[in-house]
């Protein structure tokens, strides 16, 4: 059972899309032990790769202090070695969506993987030696690993297992990246203690040799995924021209602005508004990922069992969900209240963010799945980068209650956008995945 998802077949009509000579459709091999194995090797080869890249982008996070000191940086300046993470996915997401529908996923890994580790081994050396600017440059290429790993990660898996468990397994791939947020944002400071601070970077890249070792070991026979011609330029402007597609865009745009809205200024807000320690309130705020990478986990199942399949009710369930536990934060005074809105809104906000992977690689046809991944999650990336700017222009300028109202707002228009968007077609949902190379 606990490999039912991963082997289960499917009944339901396919399209008329031949398989690549040589090759073997996934419901060909559904049924044999080695595609369960190969399947769960997958999955847990991109969980691994997925987490060992957010861990190595959020890992300076809980060391800027020592970074600061080391290098004699402004907090500003420092907190850029994060934030070029973001603005790196941003620019390159969707060219690496493209280059992974037109090429081989297999070498893209094989490239994202070495560019991880070249940029843990090039970080580590520009730390040791107060090299700012190269350090910066080191992570643009680690940000490039991470939206490989991340587009094909999110349309592989989902494409590796029968279509009613897709949501499912995209899901619990999702969940690689809270999962490493927690790793890098607890890890680094202990790392720094025994090692120094630079050897976070060729550490986190480290890590993700072993994911990538899974991965090939999983896929020496077969790359599960959508066999489908590469893309042509009609196919890729329909794609950008397509409402439905921009619309799941842009709620993972707000979701996405929300939870790092959240998990930026949270650990302030407490301590100035409850007057509680540094290490209690970091505490506190690790509930925010760690119940969102259950919140990501359980999409797939809350879409399938609840809703029976459907994606619009989740959506719009977890943005109204939202609401109230977001503007909760500008009026409760106790600590107890406050950690019930944190393990609320985590949980809404990222169930939202582990469906919208697979919802939107539904609304589109194969040659284009990942591309479609690419542009949300860049769109996504783009709010995860800005809301924190903005977030804090705001708690400036008007403090915190004001942030906190505000992004409630954000979350009513989550609402109000999540009622206008359409239920993928059910044949192209439930289309069967092919091997590709």
């Amino acid at each position: 059972m606990a490999l039912q998802f991963l082997s289960s077949g499917s009944n339901t009509k396919r399209f008329d899309v031949a398989p690549r000579r040589g090759t073997e459709t996934v419901n060909d091999r559904l049924n044999t032990g080695r595609s369960r194995h190969e399947t769960l090797g997958l999955l847990i080869g991109f969980f691994l790769l997925s987490t060992a890249a957010a861990a190595y982008e959020i890992a300076p996070a809980s060391v800027l202090p020592l970074i600061q000191e080391s290098i004699g940086l402004e907090a500003s300046t420092a907190g850029w070695l994060v934030s070029i993470m973001y603005a790196t996915a941003v620019v390159t997401s969707v060219p690496a969506g493209i280059v992974l529908d037109r090429f081989s996923v297999r070498g893209m890994i094989v490239f994202g993987t070495g560019a991880l580790v070249v940029a843990g081994a090039w970080g580590w050396h520009a730390a040791t030696a107060g090299a700012y600017l190269w350090l910066l440059v080191s992570r643009v290429l680690g940000g490039v690993a991470y939206v490989i790993f991340w587009n094909a990660g999110a349309n592989v898996v989902g494409s590796a297992v029968a279509p009613r468990y897709r949501a499912t397994a995209v899901g619990v791939f999702t969940a690689s990246a809270p999962v490493g947020f927690a790793l890098g944002q607890f890890g680094s400071p202990l790392v720094a203690n025994v090692a120094g601070w630079p050897a976070i970077f060729p550490l986190y890249a480290a890590m993700g040799v072993v994911g990538f070792t899974i991965f090939l070991l999983a896929t020496r026979h077969h790359v599960p995924g959508v066999d489908a011609a590469a893309p042509d330029s009609t196919e890729l402007r329909e794609l950008f021209t397509n409402q439905a597609v921009w619309i799941v865009c842009v709620l993972c745009f707000l979701a996405y602005s929300l939870y790092l809205f959240i998990n930026t200024w949270l650990p302030s807000y407490l301590i100035s508004g409850f007057g509680i320690s540094l290490a209690a309130s970091g505490l506190l705020t690790a509930l925010f990922p760690a119940i969102g990478a259950i919140g990501r986990s359980s999409s797939g199942v809350v879409s399938e069992r609840v809703f029976s399949g459907k994606r619009r009710p989740v959506v719009v369930s977890s943005f109204i969900v939202a609401v109230p536990a977001v503007v909760a934060f500008a009026f409760v005074s106790r600590l107890g209240l406050v950690g019930g809105a944190v393990v609320v809104i985590g949980f809404a906000i990222q169930l939202v963010t582990g469906l919208l992977f697979s919802y939107i690689a539904e609304l589109v046809p194969p040659a284009v799945g990942t591309t479609a991944v690419a542009l949300l999650t860049s769109v996504g990336l783009f709010g995860a980068f800005a809301a924190p700017i903005a977030a804090g222009t705001i708690i400036d300028r008007a403090g915190y209650s004001t942030a906190f109202l505000v992004a409630g707002g954000v979350a009513f228009i989550g609402v109000l956008l999540a009622l206008r968007a359409p239920e993928p077609d059910q044949e192209r949902a439930s289309r069967p995945a092919h091997s590709t190379d």
